[in-house]
């Protein structure tokens, strides 16, 4: 079981996620989920006139600026699988110090001491990883450290954003883009429903059946991996 305060902080997502994939008619040309154009922001995050320039990018996200709009968070996340530290299967060595604290229902403050300080390695080492935001921001509150966590989860809810603004993930023309097949989970917790299975189908998707809660809910959801391979195996020919 995961903590209590970390389905608390997911449901604020949840919220937050809906809002943005359901706007309201002023910001609904805004919010219609897009699919990207991944050449154009590789081209963009590379080069140093753009505003999207990666370096600059990060240096915004880390500055904690809350001007970020949805296009610099959607360059941001995207165009992170063109940076040369980028791995998607890495696992930092920090997240698994406190592998075990993810699934106890309380915890003390020198436990929650514990899992901010791994949580904030974990992150230098892998900026993106979604779970350890999510654990970091239920630490956090439990310290009263409500400044510090109201950053992450603004962050966090961005992100996830991002995430769906790329698509419905109803058919493969509409799947989302990920950049970490973890990602993928996220999301599917994120919409309230529980995974049953995951298959890879040609050439380059995730799907995800779930389990429905109503019956004119979707079989399950298509995640674009293109990128997420095409890297990969760019970086590390040998496990092909």
């Amino acid at each position: 079981m995961r903590p209590r305060t970390t389905i608390f902080t997911l449901l604020i997502c949840v919220l937050s996620i809906m809002k943005a994939a359901v706007p309201s008619s002023s910001d609904k040309e805004r919010m219609k989920p897009v699919r990207p154009d991944m050449d154009r922001i590789a081209a963009e995050v590379a080069d140093p006139k753009s505003k999207y320039y990666y370096p600059k990018l990060m240096a915004r996200y880390e500055a904690n600026e809350t001007i970020m709009g949805l296009e610099d968070y959607r360059h941001l996340y995207l165009g992170y699988v063109f940076q040369e530290d980028y791995n998607p299967y890495r696992h930092s060595e920090f997240a698994q110090q406190v592998e075990e604290q993810y699934y106890k229902t309380d915890h003390t403050r020198a436990e929650c001491d514990t899992i901010i300080k791994y949580a904030e390695l974990s992150l230098a080492d892998n900026p993106f990883d979604l779970r350890q935001i999510n654990f970091l921001i239920y630490a956090l509150r439990e310290k009263q450290k409500n400044n510090l966590a109201n950053i992450w989860q603004y962050r966090l809810n961005h992100l996830l954003e991002a995430i769906v603004s790329t698509g419905t993930g109803l058919d493969k023309d509409n799947a989302w883009y990920v950049i970490n097949p973890q990602h993928e989970y996220m999301i599917i917790n994120l919409l309230g429903h529980i995974a049953r299975k995951q298959s890879f189908e040609e050439p380059y998707y995730d799907y995800i059946t779930v389990k429905k809660k109503k019956d004119n809910d979707p079989e399950g959801y298509y995640f674009n991996i293109r990128h997420i391979l095409e890297e990969y195996l760019r970086k590390f020919p040998d496990s092909e």
